[in-house]
């Protein structure tokens, strides 16, 4: 029975560490840029988009494919990048376990 509450109350550590560790990667602050720096995303560590820089250089009306493009490039990689960091944290708070589940975000 006493392994039994140890492993229960580890399993509430755990639980506390990945709380906090959602609240760390909320307030985490990520920018990608793309077509050299003309489209720049800014991501919290969720991968949430929070703003899109476009430099006015990069609208045309001739060329709106590009600027899509550029922005998508963006956003991919700043959302690359939240996902780094959240399996960065994900590994200090499991210890390097590679545990079977992905993150809730």
């Amino acid at each position: 029975m006493a392994d039994f509450m140890k492993m229960l109350q580890q399993a509430q550590q755990m639980q506390g560490k990945l709380q906090q560790m959602q609240e760390e990667m909320e307030k985490l602050t990520l920018t990608a840029t793309s077509g050299g720096g003309m489209v720049t995303a800014t991501a919290d560590g969720k991968g949430q988009i929070k703003r899109i820089r476009i430099d006015p250089t990069a609208v045309s009306a001739a060329d709106v494919e590009m600027l899509e493009d550029l922005v998508l490039v963006a956003i991919t990689e700043v959302q690359k990048k939240a996902a780094a960091a959240a399996a960065e944290e994900m590994q200090k708070v499991t210890g390097g376990l590679n545990l079977p589940f992905k993150m809730p975000f």
